[in-house]
């Protein structure tokens, strides 16, 4: 386990270092950050002092090396567009994005789940027949499109949901929630639907196809000679080996809905990363680019390397194979 462990930890680093490259290559080629800040009108002079300043005057891998040791500390420098530290506008943008994603991946689970497991026990029943058609319509719509209809049925036509913004949030410390006030849960309620539906059809899907799968082997059958009530076998021994894959993509999806909630967000204005990154892509701000670019990286890498471990916990044929060395 400790050799597994120690292996994934090397390869999370190297994938780091590999990302950090790639958003270090934006300040050298995307733009020049001394005519960002100085204008067009700056002197020679004066061009030359800031760029000493910045450091952008020694060698490329100088350079490199001076970047990331500000990137394990969080710092990226200022944003090109607000004047502020990049760290500190991503602290400000971040619980805003993460409690979208979070409310998003409880709906997808909690319903998706089972739904899937429904489908995959009454394959020709009326009812399973509406989740497939529904779930094709959840992968098929893009999520714009989604948004928009969600907007004009319950807030233009119905008044009952807002349309945009966070709504009223609590402050805790450095982190903002609206997971405390009724104004933030009714805010929230169309943008986490929004972002769920596409994960949410993606889950039904893969636990319907996997459900199948399992109740097809030599093991269920063998339970059911011995047996075994349907319940057990289906929420005992079925379920339990289907919710392996799930976990994978639960887990990766969990780290797809931040990185990819910028239509979301940008949809119902929702203040997060998202919509940040979306306005620094706008006026080309490199640093804030570059910090989201190491973030989202950064999240992926541990969702994965938490999903491996869990792997391991769960599935006793990966405990078996780590423990002797494979």
């Amino acid at each position: 386990m400790g050799a597994f462990l120690l292996r994934r930890l090397i390869q999370a680093v190297l994938v780091m270092v590999a990302v950090a490259f790639v958003a270090f290559l934006l300040f050298q080629y995307v733009g020049d950050p001394v005519v960002f800040l100085l204008g067009q009108d700056a002197t020679p002079a004066q061009r030359a002092a800031l760029r000493a300043d910045l450091g952008l005057d020694q060698p490329f891998v100088v350079q490199f090396g001076h970047f990331l040791a500000n990137a394990v500390q969080g710092e990226f420098g200022l944003s090109l567009r607000l004047g502020a530290k990049v760290s500190r506008l991503l602290g400000e943008r971040f619980p805003a994005t993460f409690e979208l994603a979070l409310v998003a991946a409880a709906l997808a689970l909690l319903i998706g789940v089972p739904m899937g497991v429904y489908a995959a026990l009454k394959r020709g029943n009326f009812l399973s027949q509406v989740f497939m058609t529904f779930s094709l319509l959840g992968v098929s719509l893009p999520t714009f499109l989604i948004g928009i209809l969600l907007i004009l049925v319950f807030s233009v036509w119905l008044g009952w949901l807002p349309s945009f913004g966070r709504g009223e949030t609590v402050q805790i410390g450095w982190w903002s929630t609206g997971l405390l006030t009724v104004d933030g849960w009714l805010h929230i309620i169309l943008p986490a639907i929004t972002l769920a539906i596409f994960q949410l059809t993606l889950i039904l899907r893969l636990v319907r196809a996997e459900m199948l799968e399992v109740l097809r082997t030599d093991y269920i059958k063998f339970a059911r000679a011995r047996g075994l009530t349907d319940r057990a076998i289906h929420f005992g021994h079925a379920l339990k080996n289907t919710l392996v894959p799930v976990m994978t993509i639960t887990g990766l999806q969990l780290g797809g809905l931040i990185a990819f909630a910028i239509i979301t967000e940008t949809v119902f204005q929702w203040p997060g990363m998202g919509l940040l990154f979306i306005q620094a892509v706008t006026f080309a701000d490199i640093p804030v680019m570059a910090a989201y670019l190491c973030l989202i990286a950064l999240i992926f890498v541990v969702i994965n390397l938490i999903v491996d471990m869990l792997y391991v916990v769960v599935d006793p044929r990966l405990r078996v194979a780590t423990a002797g060395g494979h």
